[in-house]
């Protein structure tokens, strides 16, 4: 018997700037020649330096710092250079993917001696923290990470810091005179308060919803809502990879 939710995809809006340069979803569209839109549902927005130092946080007391995504890259070595602070040679940095250990090449000599990468979780990050138990680990956050509990930070009984240095705010939608694609597309819990701020009265009804990473899709279920596609799964470990499988499976059996 079919899903009755698996109806054909027409439309998708993904709750993201539009990428640069050649993109999956550019074939992905062209591929099924549906339509998809992208605009962003949250805005990162920079703290002041005096909005840091009430924070009362050294920045240079800490010799390693742990990355989760390159906004916290850029808004830390930001920071550091508003307050003039030269990071030292020796400090190591954690990175939770390899994309992101790259990013750090805009900011410092790439040497892989001070350099340790994940695999796609913070999760994963510990056992390699764990090598220089006497660190002091700062993590760069946002003021939604920074309030969010960290079950692998907390239990590893590393000493660590969250320093908000940026900040996440929902976007301003109005514009939208409705979101009715037949796919709706989230990475973040935020993307999620953004909808439901924007648009009180969103019902689902027939929207597919397509969400990545376990707290996004706890935020979707705490809103009462459906999750159609969760990534990464087993057979898909990128949002364009599972939007291919889906639309595939859904077009060829909803003509």
């Amino acid at each position: 018997m079919l899903d009755p939710r698996h109806k054909k995809v027409k439309t998708i809006l993904i709750s993201q700037p539009k990428p640069e340069g050649r993109s999956p979803y550019a074939l992905i569209e062209r591929k099924y020649k549906l339509k998809i839109d992208f605009r962003p549902f949250i805005n990162v927005e920079e703290i002041s330096a005096i909005e840091f130092k009430q924070q009362r946080i050294s920045i240079l007391n800490h010799d390693s710092v742990l990355f989760t995504s390159k906004n916290s890259m850029d808004h830390y070595f930001g920071l550091c250079e508003k307050m003039r602070l030269r990071v030292p040679d020796v400090t190591k940095y954690f990175c939770v993917s390899e994309a992101i250990a790259h990013y750090l090449q805009n900011f410092i000599t790439y040497r892989k001696r001070k350099i340790f990468i994940g695999e796609q979780s913070f999760a994963s990050l510990i056992p390699l923290m764990k090598k220089f138990p006497e660190s002091k680990f700062l993590y760069p956050c946002s003021n939604v990470l920074k309030e969010r509990p960290n079950p692998s930070l907390e239990k590893s009984g590393l000493e660590y810091t969250k320093a908000q240095m940026y900040k996440v705010v929902c976007s301003d939608l109005s514009d939208l005179s409705d979101v009715k694609y037949d796919i709706l597309v989230f990475f973040s819990p935020t993307g999620i308060t953004s909808l439901k701020q924007n648009f009180p009265d969103f019902e689902q009804n027939e929207t597919r919803i397509a969400v990545f990473g376990k707290t996004t899709l706890n935020s979707l279920k705490e809103n009462k809502l459906i999750a159609d596609i969760v990534v990464p799964s087993k057979t898909a470990t990128s949002m364009s990879m599972a939007l291919d499988q889906y639309i595939k499976e859904a077009n060829k059996r909803r003509k």
